[in-house]
């Protein structure tokens, strides 16, 4: 028997080639040849196709675990406690309409909050008043901006950008304190008026106790009857 007849029939055939090919006859592939060259052209881009979605899989997949992980670590921080959480001041109208962030306080709307990083602020028609039982009382006059910073125990911190106050403490001394763009006003138990123009430059004028000043270590108590001045 010559091998030719297995590649291309020729020669004398083999018995048990033939009986193999009578057996599996019926699973003979009978569609047309596929186009090879046609197979050739396509296959390039396909495999470039193929490699770019594998090449980039893992760092798709990075990208995901990062929003997610992102997105987890905003919510457990979002419902933690602040370290510095406490109860919000409330706040009043006295006249016009102040404003705590984009929440107006109106005649109608009844009182707000003012909690931890929120800023109230008066146009040149609104007055309004803060208080915290435990603390005081803050009246801020119009075109102010006074922010809360910190509220926690044995500490309570505003900050006030620009505008007027009247506080009314009776807080222990040293508790109640006001940042300045130019100082720092801490309360000694008393009763006094800041201003804050639109430099910085500060005033503060007492009415009952003391006040003190401080800045990067330097302090000045200001008591009742006199006026202090500073500048940024």
């Amino acid at each position: 028997m010559k091998d030719d007849y297995l590649w291309d029939g020729s020669g004398e055939p083999d018995p048990e080639i033939q009986k193999l090919e009578a057996a599996l006859g019926r699973y003979r592939h009978n569609q047309p040849a596929p186009a090879f060259d046609r197979l050739r052209e396509i296959r390039p881009v396909e495999q470039r196709r193929a490699f770019f979605s594998l090449r980039w899989l893992p760092q798709l997949g990075a990208v995901a675990v990062i929003v997610l992980l992102a997105a987890a670590v905003f919510l457990v921080l979002r419902s933690r406690p602040s370290g510095n959480a406490g109860p919000s001041w409330d706040v009043a109208r006295l006249e016009g309409t102040p404003r705590v962030g984009w929440h107006a306080i109106g005649d109608k709307s009844g009182p707000g909050k003012l909690g931890i990083g929120q800023t109230l602020v008066t146009d040149n028609f609104s007055r309004a008043t803060i208080t915290l039982d435990e603390t005081g009382r803050v009246e801020v006059d119009p075109s102010s901006r006074l922010r809360l910073v910190t509220n926690g125990p044995g500490r309570k911190r505003l900050s006030l950008e620009r505008g007027t106050i009247h506080a009314t403490i009776w807080a222990p001394p040293g508790e109640f304190v006001v940042d300045t763009p130019s100082a720092v006003a801490v309360d000694l138990g008393c009763v006094y008026t800041l201003q804050v123009d639109d430099s910085g430059a500060g005033l503060l004028r007492t009415t009952m106790g003391w006040v003190g000043f401080k800045l990067k270590g330097h302090e000045s108590f200001i008591p009742a009857g006199a006026i202090f001045q500073t500048r940024p």
